[in-house]
């Protein structure tokens, strides 16, 4: 509502909230005429005589559950909320409260919005601190003054060897390792133990503690709980909380040069850098943890297909936005791009409030972003990742964009077919040298590091020795030396040959030993290219590879274009390995009849111990009906390079055995198109056939929900532009079932120039922090969260997610 300079209109119908350039769309729409408006006045507060503002006192003129907004200063401003009712379409206003006036119905149903919480804090509320408790003990904490001081780092558990999962008791400073509350973590539950011993009652995660607070437990109280006084408390230890970054195992990225090094450059710091404002130049609050997604939509944003799919087509997709448009993808991606895009939310600051700042000595660009909530909620809804509050993979959430893009077509258009290019594996049997080639659909290039090939090694290894040394004494970590990659080397080690183990060589109808090779069968339009920075060491703990790629403005990959089978090679015939399905598993792999609830969670937990996500482990396991973790291990290596591997598993209602059987074998692509059965189930209660298959693609192929979509899409038939673009779509669908189209590419020169990148900083893609940096207008520009500006000293050799477009030949 803060953003919307007219206040917001609430429907007093759906209780759905318009800003005031929508709401008459929605009266038009839908013929509602009652809305509430809403609005909150922001002020600067009275100066007392001395200059200073008023003392604070309890501001009753504020009764709406919101935010006061992060970059003002509550000393200095006031704020004083209003609400009315507004009949449409003459606008008659009503001041609220009128419990003279209107009726008591009326006025219940006013009373209960105006004292609604926030939804986000239903939806979301382990990012509102306020919804945990403050210890009863947090007042009048004993703590012993026994000179205990915590070490920034290398923490143990004082009763085992555990180093991880370490708590902090606030009393007596004892440092030990938790059991299986508050994070779900393992231990030895020697914290407890030490409580039941001597009735300290509060300890707080080492690991955890930021300037924003820590995971703070009450044994006593057994629940997590808010510590107000915990900046004291720590600092009866030594640890000063204002200067810590929490990380697992005490390693702050402060503490360790390298991480320090990292955070500046990437961010920049230390350097002057100057607000962009207007039209693109809109930042991206931080939602906690949010910034992977950030990222990759203000990369995404930045792209013309992009913003013509969706913000050229901003007023026909919310006037055929179903009744509720928070349910609906293409209109939240509407939403945000016009947000990013339009310039309305990034206005830089009027002369006179620079003069009065400056006057203050206290100048700092306000730069407030808006707010991705409703967007986040939508895309990552069901997913046990993305709905979480942690860090995420920025690459993992760029495919799960790019599936749910497909998944929700706007009409024939799909602005994600500028990723979409053809990969040509060429496999060769190490026994009878002949050769089999096969293509699939993919997103993005993964560039392997190519460690080895590193130019500065002698002085890795001299850092390497002098780090330890300083490690084992508590010295000054000396200043960081980053292995400097060519990437020349780095595009040899893609196209080298990779060694296939468990290869169906059809010309000894048995496995053997393959070599594999992979080139472009085709070039996309805009080439995404991850580094696969990100690894695992002997013991299976994540690391990366903290090194430096000379990553090319211009990049040339002419040289990796598919050649096809070749003069003097001979091709594997084309049989297919017998499937071997145990007789108790036979019926209940062909039918499908697998209930979720009936997985056999094991398989699913070996799968997951060797590093897949849980979800495409469940996924494997039913789709193999259960016939163990060894069957499930080969669904996952045929399927995993798919964009929606890791989403969760969903069933599709009628129809869903025809589909989840094909997609044992491979047989379902990203073309989305709905089994014929289901359509015909649709158009035979009458509609056209258009509205099924538009129905069936909003909603997966759930034919329950495609029947309630056509429902609360009345208006879907009207537009005959709409339908026979819909029904030239259907036909075309038809035809290609006679003969298929093909993959869609938008084939071309491999030749390309840089114009974005995604980098990452920290140990871990599930911690660390996000930033990025586009081209525009000729120089570069750094979106950090809500602040956008312009560039100084792009780190591209630094980079995560590279995105290049294609030059024209």
């Amino acid at each position: 509502m803060k953003k919307s300079e007219g206040g917001l209109y609430v429907c007093m119908n759906t209780f759905l909230a318009f800003g005031r350039e929508h709401v008459e769309r929605h009266f038009r729409k839908t013929g509602q005429s009652v809305y509430m408006h809403l609005k909150r006045h922001v002020r600067e507060k009275v100066k007392g005589a001395s200059g200073g503002a008023l003392p604070k006192r309890r501001n009753s003129k504020i009764f709406l559950d919101l935010d006061t907004d992060d970059d003002l200063n509550s000393d200095e401003y006031e704020y004083e909320d209003e609400a009315k009712l507004v009949i449409f379409p003459d606008h008659y206003e009503i001041a609220l409260p009128n419990i003279e006036e209107l009726p008591a119905l009326v006025t219940i149903a006013c009373d209960a919005v105006l004292s609604s919480k926030s939804p986000y804090r239903k939806q979301d509320p382990d990012t509102w601190e306020s919804e945990l408790p403050v210890s009863k003990y947090a007042n009048n904490l004993t703590q012993l003054d026994n000179g205990v001081r915590i070490p920034p780092s290398g923490w143990k558990c004082a009763r085992c060897d555990l180093r991880e999962n370490l708590w902090l008791n606030l009393t007596d400073g004892s440092v030990l390792c938790g059991k299986w509350f508050f994070d779900s973590s393992g231990g030895n539950g020697h914290a407890l133990e030490h409580y039941r011993d001597m009735g300290y009652p509060l300890a707080v995660k080492l690991g955890t503690i930021t300037p924003d607070g820590a995971d703070v437990y009450s044994f006593q109280e057994e629940e997590p709980v808010l510590d107000p006084h915990l900046a004291k408390h720590l600092a009866h230890f030594g640890i000063d909380m204002l200067h810590m970054h929490g990380t697992e195992n005490g390693l702050r990225d402060n503490d360790i040069k390298p991480r320090v090094s990292e955070w500046e450059v990437i961010q920049e710091t230390g350097t002057k850098l100057k607000p962009m404002y207007g039209p693109g130049y809109t930042g991206l609050k931080n939602l906690g943890n949010s910034c992977y997604l950030s990222s990759v939509m203000q990369a995404i944003f930045s792209i013309p297909e992009f913003q013509r799919a969706y913000v050229g087509n901003l007023p026909r997709i919310f006037d055929y936005s179903p009744l509720d448009p928070t349910q609906d993808f293409n209109t939240q991606m509407t939403k945000l791009g016009h947000g990013l895009l339009s310039g309305q939310y990034s206005k830089p600051p009027v002369k006179s409030e620079l003069i009065e700042q400056v006057m203050k000595e206290e100048h700092k660009p306000q730069q407030n972003g808006i707010s991705p909530r409703m967007f986040k909620a939508f895309v990552s809804k069901s997913h046990p990742e993305f709905s979480s509050n942690r860090q995420q993979d920025a690459q993992e959430f760029f495919l799960h964009l790019v599936n749910l893009v497909e998944r929700n077509r706007i009409g024939s258009e799909n602005p994600s077919d500028v990723f979409r290019f053809l990969v040509e594996e060429r496999i060769q049997c190490c026994q009878t040298r002949k050769v089999r080639y096969m293509e699939r659909v993919d997103y993005l290039m993964q560039l392997p590091v190519a460690m080895e090939a590193a130019t500065n090694k002698d002085e890795l290894i001299a850092y390497e020795l002098t780090r330890r040394e300083a490690e084992a004494n508590r010295r000054p970590l000396p200043e960081l030396v980053r292995a400097k990659i060519p990437f020349s080397a780095c595009l040899q080690a893609f196209s080298e040959p990779e060694n296939v183990d468990d290869f169906w060589s059809s010309a000894l109808q048995a496995k053997s030993a393959g070599v594999k090779t992979s080139r472009f069968a085709s070039f996309p339009e805009y080439l995404v290219v991850q580094i696969k920075k990100f690894t695992f060491g002997l013991d299976w703990v994540p690391k990366k590879f903290d090194v430096s790629i000379d990553m090319p403005d211009l990049l040339d990959i002419s040289h990796l274009r598919a050649r096809g089978l070749q003069p003097g090679e001979e091709e594997l015939p084309d049989i297919n390995p017998p499937i071997v399905i145990p007789d108790d598993s036979k019926d209940r792999l062909m039918n499908q009849l697998i209930d979720p609830s009936d997985i056999d969670e094991s398989s699913v937990m070996q799968l997951a111990e060797m590093g897949f996500p849980l979800e495409a482990c469940r996924k494997a396991v039913y789709f193999t009906g259960n016939m163990g973790a060894e069957v499930a291990f080969n669904w996952i290596i045929v399927h995993m390079e798919e964009p929606d591997f890791a989403e969760p598993l969903t069933m599709s209602g009628y129809g869903g055995a025809a589909s989840a059987g094909a997609s044992i074998f491979g047989a379902t692509g990203l073309d989305n198109q709905p089994p014929e059965e289901i359509v015909a189930i649709i158009t035979s209660m009458g509609f056209h056939r258009n509205q099924a298959v538009q129905a069936l693609r909003a909603t997966n192929s759930n034919l329950e929900r495609a029947l309630d979509w056509i429902f609360s899409h009345p208006e879907f038939e009207e537009d005959s532009d709409f339908v026979i673009e819909m029904e030239n779509n259907a036909n075309a669908n038809i035809i290609s079932e006679a003969k298929p189209e093909g993959p869609r590419v938008k084939d071309g020169s491999g030749m390309y120039e840089l114009f974005a990148f995604i980098s990452h900083m920290g140990t871990s893609t599930m911690s660390g922090h996000y930033v990025c940096h586009i081209k525009k207008e000729g120089r570069w520009v750094i979106y950090n969260d809500h602040k956008v500006c312009a560039s100084e000293r792009p780190p591209k050799d630094l980079g995560y997610m590279y995105f290049y477009r294609r030059i024209p030949s």
